[in-house]
C-alpha cells in the first residue's frame, strides 16, 4: 500500500508541476525536462512515469476532467434533490465556461492541447476528447429524461451538442476577452429558454449561475 501511494503522490507531483509550467508559460512550452524541474523531480523519474509527453500532457488533461467533475458533484450536492432538470443542465454549463482561475486552466490547458494536436500526430494519437465525449453523453442523458419539459421537436442528443459546442465557442470568447462571463451566460439562458417549454421547478432554477460571473 505504501508503494501504490507513493506511486499516486509522484505521478501528482509532476502532473501539477506540468500545469503549473503550462500555467505560466503555455503548454506549447512545455518538455519533460522542464516540467522535472518545475516539479523538483528528476527527468529519470517523469520518464519512468511518463514515458512521452503526448501521455504526460493527456494524464494533466484527465486530472483537470477529474477536479471539473468534483466541482460540478459539489454544485449539485447544494441544489435539491431529485435537482430540476434545467437547473442540471446549468450546472453542466456553468462548469464547460472558464468562471474562475481552475475552470480558466482546464480551458486554456485544453484548448492548447488541441490546437498542438492539430499539427502533432503524437499528441492527436491520445483519446483527448473521450472528456468532450463523456460530458455530451451525461447531458444527453439529463436532457432524455427530461422530454417532457422540451420544446416538442428538441432531440436531446442534437440539443447537448449544440449547447456544449455553444458553450465551449463563448467560453473561448471570454479567454480571449470577446465578451464577459455574464454575457456568455445570458447567450446560454437565452437558447435555454427556447429549449424548455415550461417554467423552471422551483423559484430560481433559471439562475445556477450569478450575473457577477460566479458559479453559485
Amino acid at each position: 500500500m505504501p508503494r501504490t501511494a507513493d506511486h499516486a503522490e509522484r505521478r501528482a507531483q509532476i502532473i501539477d508541476g506540468l500545469l503549473s509550467l503550462a500555467a505560466r508559460e503555455g503548454l506549447h512550452a512545455v518538455t519533460l525536462r522542464a516540467v522535472a524541474a518545475e516539479a523538483g523531480v528528476s527527468l529519470r523519474l517523469v520518464q519512468y512515469y511518463f514515458h512521452t509527453k503526448a501521455a504526460l500532457m493527456h494524464a494533466a488533461l484527465v486530472e483537470l476532467e477529474r477536479q471539473s467533475h468534483r466541482r460540478l458533484a459539489a454544485r449539485l450536492a447544494t441544489l435539491p434533490d431529485p435537482v430540476p432538470a434545467r437547473t442540471h443542465v446549468e450546472a453542466l454549463l456553468a462548469e464547460a465556461l472558464p468562471t474562475d482561475e481552475r475552470s480558466r486552466a482546464f480551458h486554456r490547458t485544453w484548448t492548447s492541447y488541441a490546437v498542438l494536436a492539430m499539427t502533432d500526430p503524437e499528441l492527436a494519437a491520445q483519446p483527448f476528447v473521450d472528456g468532450p465525449r463523456r460530458l455530451e453523453r451525461e447531458l444527453t442523458t439529463v436532457l432524455a429524461r427530461a422530454a417532457g419539459q422540451l420544446a416538442p421537436d428538441a432531440d436531446p442528443a442534437a440539443e447537448a451538442a449544440r449547447l456544449l459546442n455553444l458553450a465551449h465557442g463563448l467560453g473561448t470568447g471570454v479567454l480571449v476577452g470577446q465578451r464577459t462571463v455574464p454575457e456568455a451566460q445570458d447567450v446560454l439562458g437565452y437558447h435555454l429558454d427556447r429549449l424548455f417549454d415550461r417554467e423552471p421547478e422551483f423559484a430560481g432554477a433559471a439562475t445556477v449561475w450569478d450575473r457577477r460571473g460566479n458559479a453559485d
